[in-house]
């Protein structure tokens, strides 16, 4: 698994657990939906910017996205 794919499923999981659609997550986090598919399909990276925007929107914290991440990618 990739980076990105581990990324992305770590954020669509998240968001799936909080009850928001992509629709609702973009405009929690300002960022365009078709950006926030692309991050769930890993494929693209996100910014440091974009992860606390992510965090912010999912009310969670930025660290907590990364150590997921991690744990995922590490396996």
């Amino acid at each position: 698994m990739t980076l990105e794919a581990a990324f992305g499923n770590v954020v669509k999981q998240l968001r799936t657990e909080k009850g928001l659609s992509q629709e609702k997550l973009s405009f929690e986090s300002g960022l365009d939906r078709s950006y926030i598919s692309q991050l769930e399909c890993g494929l693209r990276q996100p910014s440091l910017v974009t992860i606390f925007q992510l965090a912010k929107a999912l009310q969670i914290s930025p660290a907590h996205i990364i150590g997921t991440v991690e744990s995922l990618y590490n396996q």
